[in-house]
């Protein structure tokens, strides 16, 4: 109960669960005169969180840990009221809303911290990665065939229908596109160096990288955080074996040979999907397609196009994997992290296609 002592408010009885609605009636029925009075603690029975929370919303938390420099409670009770207390303490400056260009500064600063911290985070896992993959290269009795081969048949044979599909209606877009603007200028016949030139160069890998990006670095991320949410990297460890070696290392490799497959199969679908519709819808024969694609596209497009699909593929299975073990111990991190890991994937992806993209064009290539 609550007793007013004229300057003072003394609290009687027990504080428990099982009187927490009628203390609570109390509770806010006083609350005004325990805005202006101090605290009487030392008659308080029984106490637990649920009374101390009471307490503290009666006087709010400065008042509470004043009252506990003078109370004789014991010492339980009285740590159990000072964390609750300390707990609904605010730091100063708390409630008053940040505006302006220093907010807006000090946002735009953490936010390139964090960045910073990640990429610098990234590339040592990168370094990590690739020691790990060189000192078992010459030791062919570590290598973790059985899951290599698995991933490539995850990553790769199962994700050839939908790049073959992805492909071969992009290819039919660009060369309605093309055939569309050309039309204009009398030139309807380059539809053909468009899709073959766009397919070699860009489009096959960046849609292939694209879509390994979503699927896969996602699997990765969601597979390697579930495996740590339950214990079982800790379990590896204690075996005495490296996570690294066996979880990443070898879905890095079965990327990096996955991603030029699908890339190949991705340019060869853009540039049948061009096809069909030139021969359909522009009154271009086959053979002739055919011939000005092997007249005018040199082999060198199609080398640029296939250089990127190993590089794109390293940086997606490691982004992958990165943000799986970065997952910290609940279902919901899991989902955040695959989220961001597909986010940080076509994003680098993109990043680098034009990167490269300038380097090639610079280097006349």
């Amino acid at each position: 109960m609550i007793e007013d002592l004229g300057d003072a408010l003394a609290l009687k009885g027990d504080w428990t669960l099982p009187h927490y609605s009628a203390l609570k009636r109390r509770t806010l029925a006083s609350r005004d005169l325990a805005s202006e009075k101090s605290l009487d603690l030392d008659q308080i029975g029984r106490l637990d969180t649920a009374g101390a929370s009471l307490i503290v919303r009666l006087a709010g938390p400065e008042t509470v840990l004043e009252a506990l420099a003078r109370t004789s409670l014991p010492e339980a009770q009285r740590a159990l009221l000072r964390l609750v207390a300390e707990s609904d303490v605010k730091p100063a400056g708390d409630n008053e809303p940040r505006q302006g260009l220093i907010h807006m500064l000090a946002l735009i600063g953490e936010r390139m911290s964090r960045l910073g911290r990640q990429h610098w985070l990234l590339a040592g896992f990168m370094g990590q990665t690739l020691a790990t993959l060189f000192a078992i290269f010459p030791r062919p009795g570590r290598w973790r065939v059985t899951s290599f081969v698995a991933a490539v048949h995850d990553t790769g044979l199962n994700a050839l229908p939908i790049v073959a599909l992805l492909t071969f209606l992009v290819g039919a877009v660009v060369a309605f596109l093309g055939a569309t603007v050309l039309e204009n200028f009398g030139a309807t016949i380059y539809t053909v160096n468009l899709v073959a030139f766009s397919f070699l160069r860009e489009f096959g890998v960046l849609l292939a990288a694209i879509l390994l990006a979503g699927r896969t670095a996602s699997s990765f991320t969601a597979h390697i955080g579930a495996m740590k949410v339950n214990e079982e990297l800790d379990a590896i460890r204690t075996l005495g074996l490296s996570p690294v070696e066996l979880l990443v290392v070898p879905r890095v490799l079965a990327l990096m040979v996955s991603l030029p497959i699908l890339t190949f199969v991705g340019m060869m679908s853009g540039i049948v999907g061009g096809g069909l519709v030139c021969v359909l819808t522009l009154d271009i024969p086959l053979t002739q397609f055919v011939a000005i694609i092997h007249r005018d596209i040199a082999l060198q497009h199609f080398v640029t196009g296939m250089s990127k699909a190993p590089v794109f593929a390293f940086l997606i299975a490691v982004i992958g994997c990165l943000e799986g073990f970065k997952v910290s111990g609940s279902a919901r991190s899991v989902g955040e992290h695959t989220t961001s890991s597909v986010v940080q994937s076509i994003f680098m992806v993109i990043l680098l296609d034009s990167i490269a993209a300038l380097f090639f064009m610079e280097m006349g290539w």
